[in-house]
């Protein structure tokens, strides 16, 4: 493991951080969402807050260990975290379940918007000078010394990670927030089928590995254009 350097170490603290803000936030806005929507199953588990600390200990695998190993062995922090829910409530509204779901996506959104106008505020205030913070997002390779420059490199890997989260999750399949698209399109015995499938630990495993075969083809094009829309040039 060569490229476990110093620098690699004090981004991987930036990335954890960021990691942090942007799962906190996902499950916050689900269990939140689901209290105004009449499910106050998250709200009574302690998830409707901001404090990671809850998030953490519901999912320490998700949020700590897996985290962790994946930044080591490939500089990317992957991970997951949850909110519980009522599922006979996702059934008897599946309108407002969808909505739930949702409210997970939109806030990694939103953090992807205020990361890129304080990106855009930083270049313009010459925060960081004719290097791309995008660069050092997977390498710590030449790390910037400047504190202000480290910090755009911040909201750069807040960027790029929360529109990861945003995009991977609105694939419609089990078990992303996506998936909740189907109780409200399908069929009673169409959906009665799709419950039963999704019951199924290797169904919601074949979900994961399909929708990651197909993350980079939907993922790219979207991270093309944000990166168009930001003009960091």
């Amino acid at each position: 493991m060569d490229h476990i350097t110093p620098d690699f170490l004090v981004l991987g603290l930036g990335w954890y951080a960021v990691f942090l803000i942007a799962i906190t936030c996902h499950e916050a806005a689900h269990a939140w969402s689901a209290m105004l929507l009449g499910d106050p199953t998250g709200y009574y588990a302690g998830q409707v807050t901001l404090n990671p600390g809850p998030h953490i200990s519901r999912e320490p695998l998700g949020t700590v260990v897996v985290p962790v190993i994946t930044y080591l062995l490939n500089g990317l922090m992957l991970g997951w975290a949850s909110a519980p829910y009522d599922p006979h409530w996702e059934i008897q509204s599946p309108r407002r379940a969808l909505l739930m779901a949702l409210a997970g996506p939109l806030a990694n959104l939103v953090l992807v918007v205020i990361a890129g106008i304080v990106l855009r505020i930083g270049f313009h205030a010459g925060w960081f000078h004719d290097t791309d913070p995008f660069t050092y997002v997977f390498s710590a390779q030449g790390f910037p010394t400047e504190i202000a420059a480290r910090i755009m490199v911040l909201f750069a890997i807040m960027f790029t990670l929360n529109l990861i989260l945003f995009v991977f999750n609105l694939i419609p399949l089990p078990p992303l927030d996506g998936s909740a698209i189907w109780p409200v399109v399908l069929s009673p015995r169409a959906l009665t089928r799709y419950l039963e499938f999704r019951s199924q630990p290797s169904f919601v495993i074949l979900g994961i590995i399909v929708a990651a075969s197909v993350f980079p083809r939907v993922f790219w094009p979207v991270e093309s254009v944000a990166r168009r829309l930001l003009e960091l040039s």
